[in-house]
């Protein structure tokens, strides 16, 4: 008698045994990437809207910042205009008493035997017309323009001599530059004059 010893069973119990080990250590797997794809996703997400989040604030914070520097640039536009005009009425109140001293000026510096015509101004440039007893008052009146604080280069442009009534009389036309703002030494020679 022999004995049959059956060992199919056995493996196939071994073999399903390794199947259901298989497949649970594959489900586990799957079961373990998905809890990690999606532990990522979510961390993802949640990152993504953070910096949207900050994005959207850092929008808003750089609108605030423009409409900011555009009440800074319109504010600076009012500065400007401001100062200007300041500037404008400074340079009125220090230019007022320049015509005086202007005209002032052209009588202390006329020499006798001279009388002025016509006065035209032209930004700086003055034209003196006047006639004068002879060509040397001329020159003494083109002299006492260019000792003056207020005035500086005389150029004499055209001098005509006439003999009216049997009396000579010289017509001239100068041209001198209006200093507007004396030097220093008439401003102190003022001074000394007021005291």
């Amino acid at each position: 008698m022999t004995v049959h010893i059956n060992l199919l069973d056995w493996r196939r119990a071994r073999r399903e045994k390794r199947k259901q080990q298989y497949t649970a250590m594959l489900g586990l797997g799957v079961l373990i990437a998905g809890a990690i794809i999606g532990a990522g996703y979510l961390t993802m997400t949640g990152k993504v809207e953070n910096q949207e989040a900050r994005n959207t604030y850092l929008r808003q914070q750089i609108k605030e910042m423009d409409d900011k520097i555009k009440e800074i640039q319109e504010l600076e536009k009012v500065r400007n205009n401001l100062l200007a005009r300041m500037r404008v009425v400074e340079e009125l109140q220090a230019s007022r008493t320049a015509t005086v001293h202007f005209f002032d000026e052209l009588i202390n510096t006329l020499p006798e035997g001279v009388n002025l015509t016509s006065i035209r101004q032209s930004g700086g440039n003055v034209t003196i017309n006047g006639v004068a007893e002879s060509n040397g008052r001329i020159s003494t009146y083109m002299k006492n323009l260019d000792g003056s604080a207020w005035f500086a280069e005389p150029k004499l442009v055209v001098i005509k001599s006439n003999d009216k009534n049997r009396r000579r009389r010289s017509e001239f036309t100068l041209q001198v530059k209006n200093l507007t703002k004396p030097d220093a030494a008439a401003a102190s020679t003022d001074e000394g004059t007021s005291e």
